[in-house]
């Protein structure tokens, strides 16, 4: 625009023309832009001033000038004002020049436009020389005189006093009129209008006066509602300002160094500020300290607790002394530092006082977290403000009964914050004052109670509100908005709640000095929180809260330091003035206490006793904390939970679980977050925490879980609850009633009962499965028996303890349990076992109540109906649990009653009932005797005694009665027990492994359970259970079973066996015994018949002695066990079986050979494990320390069982056959079928046709009551006996043959034609018999071994004069077996478990417990080096006794085979089979004999040389012999750990030399018939002899066969 710079020249120059219209075209633009006003302002000065300057400058004429001026005046109100600027401005400029013609075109300019400003304007403005030259005034001088008496007058004279001794007079009726009485009716109106006067008439100043107000306000402070009023009405008068000046400056006035500021200028302050007549932002200015110094302080502050802190936590070395002087330099510091007067606290304390809490508010607000209630009289104020606020909320619901409380006055002041009248009114403004006073809520106990009380009557609230929730459900008259509404301002209010808690009450808990009433308030209101709300805030408190103050950092150190200077001292002898002291200290401070404690006690468990018996003086709060800082402890992150060798659990975990069991037994302490913590561990698949349910469980309820019971502990847990507790238990389990019921409680209250059980029951298999991956074995087995002690110990508790209601609610059915929750069928059993006796019991009693019969046989009738009313929905339950198949061998029924019975339904144990009588007895004689003992104690303690005599007594009765009725019921029972439809062999093997081997191993009990039952089951005569078959499956072959166990679970099978060989032992130990308690029964039946078939005549049981050599093979077989266990070198093998063995030490070695064969390997280990493995050493010491001792009862062999041989009629080969048999036959069919085998293709169709086979021989199970093998009874010692048996028997052989002219002239033939199907099964069966030969001759003492030499020297010379002939050969052989009494048995019974194994059905092999998996295929190698340990001490001529056995083995059972089986080939056929076979035979036989004989001298000669060891080559020539003598692989018996398919390679080789040899063996058998059967007249008498006794034994037999044929035409 053109304004901004200088006119143009043109418009000067053409003026008239354009120029003048130009410029008032400008100013009128300039004029109408009203946008921006100051711009337009200065542009249009600009253009006055340039046409100003034109004139002065003589360019244009000021009449000119006038003119357009004149015109521009108009276009603005102010114009005339903005020309007197532009003339100020040149009057200036000109006066300065020397020009004299500017300075008069100036002045002629103004005087032209003195129509346009007036007067007064230029006077303001112009200088008074100019003035006088304009004329406006006469003189200048007289102008400037006149202008300095006016600004005197107006500036300096005194018209106001605000001295009060300038005007004494008006102060002084000043300050009467305020001072005067105010009682009457004196209105604030009335002085103002006073004081009005008083200020007009004496000339006072105003804001003296007001002043003056305020300094007798403070005075007089009671008179708030005179004043108030009066200084409000002043300040109409006032400026705004004003009263905030005059009291800052009152404030200013005290800020001098140690000034003080009146607590009275502060109240007068607050009111002002409560009333609005000032504002705190323009007051709090004035007031000192600035708010960046207060921050610097409450840095310092913290700086400071952190390095006292430093100091507590650092170890000083120094002495004593130097500390002591350091205390005292502290303070005199402190007194020398006096802190500067804080006006902003001041005020604060006034504001809250008076109760404004809003302003108060917004200073805290300016200050850092609790630097102003971090001061005691602010705190104070602060709570007396909330006292009052809460007074009418807490007279209504938060006094106690029977309290008075001292009521407390209410604020006269209605701006005051509105007192709470309910809940929601806390919302509001107390919780938010409790927050802003935080830990420092501690300085009024008084409140903190009011507090806590008011949150208790609002849970009571909570509580009561959720009841009628639930009570009027069905009533709907409030609207559901209502309710939602409500429901949601309580769940807001409870949040509000536990804030306050956090952070108000526990960090002024901790602040307070050990107040246990305090403490105890808290808990009243705590207890009715959830425990997990109480955790979370305890977490808070320990974690967070600590760190949040300086003042908490400094007790945090403080609470430590003590602690440890506590803990240092604490001793059991001190445990009384230690625990006092702990508990003080608790008080306050129980986080940081006991998490100090824990941590010792984890490092020193010799803390522990005097720890927990020191807790006693502590609160129900704080033992809520202990549990809270126990749980956080146990789940530590960073804390291992195993030690660095990884095969135990960490001993800070043990000291925990053990502090855990005492504490929570001792002391009430809520046990749920226990509990849950150790169910969210299992959850998670971690077991080791177990631990701690486990000591809890043991101390709370008494129910100890080990493994060290003695038999006398363990027959009284089979007795009544009351025999239980007085004999069972290692401790006298006292005082336990209420803390179990402590613990029963908290499990239901939280639904735990029931989830933990499970939860166990599912870990066991967790930890191997999930847990156990890259974890020790040996830990793992220890995590695997604690999780089932544990399940076991806390099963028991929940039997004992809940009631048949609670528990029948609980545990699901057992299918449900099995098939849902996917427990283990023994976990599941053992839950539901109480609840099957409960229901039981009480239906009983129903139905007594319901009938009043009282004869014995009513009763048993009811208690039969009971049973089957509870039992028979289980029966159907179980069906589910297995294959349909296992139900044909054994009945639902059965299979129910085996788990749900237990050791109190089958046996009384008396004599531990008359142990504890006896006891108690002895007791009462010791207090009859007792002079000392005071005559009422011995009153009181003889009445005990009797009390307890009597329960025992009337228990030893109920228990009785009991007994009875289970027996009864089994009676009935009983028949429909097996069903045995396919054999019975198979339905031992599915009770052994069904029943039998899961419960044997669950707990100690169980294991005698187990026991008892098999020996139940035998004298109850069950039909289709064979006791023998049953006993001889247990024996047989114990290593897999030993080797899959757990450590506990070893010792459990061992109380097994040992109960087990209790009974066999009473059998072998007393003919009159055996006939009573066997002799007639069905279990000792040798002849297994078709099912349903079980009468038998005497003939088919097996005789007393035919039982004890079975026993002696039992106890062989046991011996072969250990020894390969004890050989293996494997760590689990070595501990079990050591553990097994020191279990059976009663029973086991009982016979002198077996004892130091076990002697010297368990020697072998201690001193191989001395270094190595300690904890083998030590069993194996332990145990060989204790077989010593046994040494004296141990009895030779032929004390245990008769080594010459009885008569031969009845039973002589029964147990070749194995009780169960089916093992010889298996040994006959494979000669023939071998020879048979000629392309692959038959053997295939031979397998495909073999199972049915099996069944056959099964059910004929070569019943053997013909057979007259020696069965380890060995010949007499002269040979002519012998030769004589021979002959009488192969006559008879032989003359069978002639008389029956059945297609099958020759055995093996005849096997061929029915059987041969089993051929290539039952060759390897045969084979590894052989095998296993060998090792079992082991264990011989040397006095044996001589005795071997010398019958060798004899058998030479006999040979020597006699002719070689078959029958010779055969007597040697029977010499051998007399060395061996055993060894043939266990070859019968091998074959026997073998055709088992082999014959169609997957049967585990006897005694694998839980796994029938192939056995592990170790290198050949290592096989032959044990076998070679094994066999030091074999007799020489082995191979040929085992051959000759088998071939005799073979004949007699050919025999019994014969009379058993029907022809499948037509005769003719046969008879040409027949011949081949013959023919073949003879030649190979012939070959043979002459080389066996060589080598039999030769290994004569070699063995009367060498020493005990057989040397390598010996084993060698032997290997090759057994190759000839067709024992294939004798030198390396097979260990029994060796799958029946691992030398297959080897067998491969030896197939056609063992085919070859057995038929070799037939055919001897064959020619020995003819070569010795002297005269046919002896042999006709024979067969006449032998038709009769056929007939006798046979008659089961002939039955057979004909279901034998119709089956065959079936199949």
């Amino acid at each position: 625009m053109a304004a901004a710079g200088a006119l143009p020249a043109e418009w000067i120059k053409n003026w008239e023309k354009s120029g003048k219209s130009e410029f008032l075209q400008l100013c009128r633009t300039l004029s109408e832009n009203k946008s921006h006003e100051n711009v337009t302002f200065r542009d249009i000065q600009q253009a006055l001033y340039e046409l100003a300057n034109h004139v002065v400058k003589g360019n244009l004429k000021h009449d000119q000038a006038s003119n357009v001026l004149s015109d521009v005046i108009e276009f603005r109100d102010d114009m005339s004002s903005i020309l007197a600027d532009v003339f100020c401005i040149l009057d200036i400029e000109t006066s300065c020049l020397e020009e004299k013609s500017k300075r008069d075109h100036f002045t002629q300019l103004v005087l032209a436009c003195l129509y346009l400003v007036s007067d007064t304007v230029l006077k303001e403005r112009l200088d008074p020389e100019t003035l006088e030259s304009l004329g406006l005034i006469k003189q200048s001088q007289q102008f400037n005189q006149k202008s300095v008496k006016i600004k005197t007058k107006l500036f300096y004279k005194q018209q106001k006093f605000n001295l009060l001794r300038e005007e004494n007079e008006g102060y002084a009726k000043l300050i009467a009129e305020l001072g005067q009485d105010l009682s009457g009716n004196i209105t604030s109106d009335l002085i103002l209008e006073n004081i009005k006067s008083l200020i007009g008439c004496f000339n006072l100043d105003p804001n003296r006066v007001l002043d003056i107000i305020l300094e007798v306000y403070e005075c007089r402070p009671e008179y708030d509602e005179f004043f108030v009023p009066l200084i409000e009405s002043y300040m109409y008068m006032c400026e705004p300002q004003t009263l905030c000046h005059i009291l800052g400056f009152k404030f200013k006035f005290y800020q001098e160094p140690n000034g003080e500021t009146p607590s009275s200028l502060y109240r007068v302050a607050a009111v002002l500020l409560q009333h609005n007549l000032i504002d705190l932002e323009d007051l709090y200015v004035h007031l000192l300290p600035v708010d960046n110094a207060i921050l610097e302080e409450h840095k310092r502050e913290i700086v400071e607790a952190k390095q006292i802190v430093r100091k507590l936590t650092m170890v000083v070395l120094s002495s004593e002394k130097t500390e002591e002087k350091e205390k005292e330099k502290d303070k005199e510091e402190e007194k020398t530092e006096k802190p500067p007067d804080n006006q902003k606290l001041g005020l604060l304390e006034a504001l809250l006082k008076v109760g404004d809490w809003q302003h108060s508010q917004s200073i805290m607000d300016q200050m850092p977290p609790f630097y102003a209630t971090s001061h005691k009289p602010i705190a104070i104020a602060l709570c007396h403000l909330v006292h009052v606020t809460i007074e009418p909320l807490y007279r209504r619901v938060g006094v106690p009964k029977g309290a008075k409380g001292s009521p407390i006055s209410n604020l006269q002041n209605k701006r005051a914050p509105k007192q709470a009248e309910s809940f929601e009114d806390l919302r509001k403004e107390v919780f938010n004052m409790l927050c802003y006073l935080g830990p420092h809520l501690s300085h009024d106990p008084i409140l903190f109670a009011k507090v806590v009380r008011l949150g208790k009557a609002f849970m009571k609230e909570v509580g009561t509100s959720k009841k009628l929730n639930s009570e009027d459900r069905m009533v709907k008259f409030q609207s559901d908005g209502n309710k939602q509404e409500d429901k949601e301002r309580m769940e807001i209010l409870f949040s509000c709640l536990l804030n306050i808690t956090d952070q108000v009450l526990l960090p002024s808990l901790t602040l307070m000095d050990c107040n246990a009433c305090m403490s105890e308030e808290l808990w009243g209101m705590f207890k009715t929180f959830p425990y997990q709300y109480r955790y979370r805030l305890y977490g808070q408190w320990k974690n967070e809260t600590y760190n949040s103050h300086p003042l908490l950092v400094k007790v945090k150190a403080q609470t430590i330091d003590r602690a440890k200077y506590i803990m240092k001292r604490l001793t059991k002898e001190n445990v009384k003035p230690s625990g006092r002291q702990i508990g003080k200290l608790s008080h306050s401070n129980p986080t940081i206490l006991f998490d100090y404690i824990l941590s010792q006690i984890q490092k020193y468990d010799n803390l522990i006793t005097p720890v927990v018996d020191s807790l006693k003086y502590l609160t129900s709060l704080n033992y809520d904390v202990l549990a809270y800082c126990i749980i956080e402890a146990l789940a530590n992150p960073e804390k291992e939970r195993m030690k660095h060798d990884d095969t135990t659990i960490s001993s800070w975990l043990q000291s925990l679980a053990s502090f855990c069991g005492a504490v929570f037994r001792k002391y009430p302490i809520e046990l749920a977050g226990l509990l849950q913590y150790v169910a969210n561990q299992l959850k998670a698949g971690k077991s080791f925490d177990l631990l701690i349910l486990k000591e809890v469980v043991q101390k709370m309820a008494g129910i100890e879980i080990t493994e060290e019971m003695t038999m006398e502990q363990l027959e009284a847990m089979t007795g009544g609850e009351q025999l239980k507790a007085e004999g069972g238990y290692f401790g006298q389990i006292r005082n336990t009633k209420k803390s179990s019921q402590r613990l029963k409680d908290a499990l239901l209250d939280h639904d735990l009962a029931l989830p933990l059980c499970l939860l166990m029951a599912q870990q066991r298999n967790g930890v191997i499965f999930q847990e156990g991956g890259e974890k020790h074995l040996k830990l793992v087995g220890k995590l695997y028996d604690q999780c089932h002690d544990t399940l076991v110990q806390f099963g028991g508790f929940l039997a004992s303890n809940l009631s048949t209601e609670d528990y029948i609610k609980r545990v699901p059915s057992i299918d449900v349990l099995c098939n849902e929750f996917h427990t283990p069928h023994d976990a599941a059993f053992f839950l539901s076992r109480p609840m099957y006796a409960h229901h039981i019991s009480s239906k009983y009693d129903e139905l007594k109540k319901a009938e009043k019969g009282n004869k014995q046989q009513h009763k048993v009738h009811k208690y039969i109906t009971s049973c089957e009313l509870v039992m028979a929905p289980v029966h159907d339950a179980v069906i589910s649990l297995h294959l349909p198949k296992v139900w044909d061998d054994i009945s639902p029924q059965f299979y129910a009653t085996f788990w749900s019975l237990t050791m109190y339904d089958l046996a009384v144990p008396h004599n531990s009932y008359d142990r504890e009588v006896n006891k108690l007895k002895v007791q009462m004689k010791a207090i009859d005797d007792n002079q000392e003992m005071p005559p009422n104690k011995k009153k009181k303690e003889k009445e005990r005694c009797t009390a307890l005599q009597d329960k025992l007594l009337e228990e030893e009765k109920k228990q009785l009665e009991h007994v009875q009725r289970v027996l009864q019921r089994l009676k009935l029972e009983k028949d429909n027990w097996l069903l045995a439809k396919s054999t019975k062999n198979e339905t031992i093997t599915k009770f052994l492994q069904l029943c039998i081997f899961p419960r044997c191993i669950f707990s100690a009990i169980d294991a005698v359970y187990c026991a008892h039952f098999v020996e139940l089951v035998h004298q109850q005569k069950t039909p289709n259970f064979s006791t023998l078959l049953c006993y001889d499956r247990v024996f047989s072959d114990i290593i897999y079973t030993v080797a899959s166990c757990t450590e506990n679970e070893a010792s459990r099978y061992g109380r097994f066996l040992c109960c087990m060989l209790e009974t066999v032992t009473r059998w072998h130990s007393d003919r009159n015994i055996y006939e009573k308690e066997c002799g007639n029964y069905p279990g000792f039946l040798t002849i297994l018949r078709a099912t349903g078939f079980d009468g038998g005549n005497k003939a088919d049981q097996l005789d007393y002695e035919n039982f004890r050599h079975v026993v002696h093979k039992w106890h062989y077989k046991l011996t072969k066990a250990s020894v390969h266990c004890l050989e293996t070198g494997e760590y689990t093998h070595i501990r079990n079986i050591l553990i097994v063995l020191t279990k059976i030490l009663p029973w086991y070695p009982k016979v002198l050979n077996l004892g130091q064969a076990l002697e010297r390997r368990v020697h072998k280990i201690c001193q191989e494990e001395k270094e190595k493995r300690p904890d083998l050493y030590a069993l194996a010491m332990g145990y060989s320390g204790q077989l010593k001792s046994r040494k004296p009862y141990m009895v030779p062999e032929n004390e245990f069982h008769h080594k010459d041989p009885p008569a031969r009629n009845a039973v002589a080969a029964t147990v070749q056959n194995g009780p169960g048999g089916g093992g010889l036959p298996a040994s006959l069919t494979i000669n023939a079928a071998k020879l048979e085998e000629s392309t692959a293709e038959e053997t295939d169709k031979l397998k495909e046709k073999s199972q049915g086979a099996v069944k056959v021989i099964n059910k004929a199970a070569s019943a053997t009551p013909k057979v007259t093998t020696s069965n380890g009874n060995s010949a007499s010692n002269s040979k002519i006996i012998k030769e004589k048996d021979e002959k009488e028997k192969s006559g008879k052989e032989k003359d069978k043959e002639k008389k029956e002219k059945t297609p099958a002239a020759i055995p093996e033939a005849k096997a061929l034609g029915k059987d041969g199907k089993d051929k290539p099964k039952e060759e390897r069966a045969n084979k590894d018999d052989k095998t296993r030969e060998t090792k079992e001759k082991t264990p011989k003492s040397d006095k044996e071994k001589e005795k071997v030499k010398k019958e060798e020297k004899t058998s030479k010379d006999e040979k020597s004069k006699t002719v070689v002939t078959n029958a010779e050969i055969k007597s040697a052989a029977e010499k051998e077996r007399e060395k061996e009494p055993s060894r043939e048995r266990d070859v019968a019974k091998d074959m026997k478990s073998k055709e088992n194994i082999k014959g169609g059905e997957k049967l585990p092999v006897a005694g694998s417990l839980k796994s029938p998996v192939p056995r592990s295929e170790t290198s050949e190698s290592e096989r032959e080096q044990k076998r070679r340990k094994v066999d030091t001490h074999s007799s020489p001529s082995h191979s040929s006794t085992v051959k000759e056995s088998l071939s005799e083995l073979k004949d007699s059972s050919a025999k019994h085979y014969i009379n058993h089986t029907t022809p499948a080939l037509s005769k003719s056929k046969e008879r040409e089979v027949e011949k081949k076979d013959l023919d073949k035979s003879r030649e190979r036989s012939r070959e043979r004999e002459k080389k066996d004989e060589k080598d039999r001298k030769d290994r004569k000669r070699d063995h009367s040389n060498s020493d005990r060891e057989v040397p390598q080559d010996s084993t060698k020539r032997r290997k090759e012999e057994n190759g000839t003598t067709g024992s294939s692989k004798h030198s390396k018996s097979e260990s029994p750990s060796d799958s029946p398919r691992s030398n297959e390679k080897e067998k491969e080789k030896n197939k056609s030399k063992s085919s070859g040899k057995e038929k070799g063996d037939s055919i001897k058998t064959e020619k020995m018939e003819k070569s010795s059967s002297g005269s046919k007249k002896e042999s006709r008498h024979d067969k006449e002899k032998t038709e009769k006794k056929e007939k006798r034994d046979s008659t089961g037999g002939k039955e057979e066969k004909k279901h034998h044929k119709s089956s065959d035409k079936h199949r």
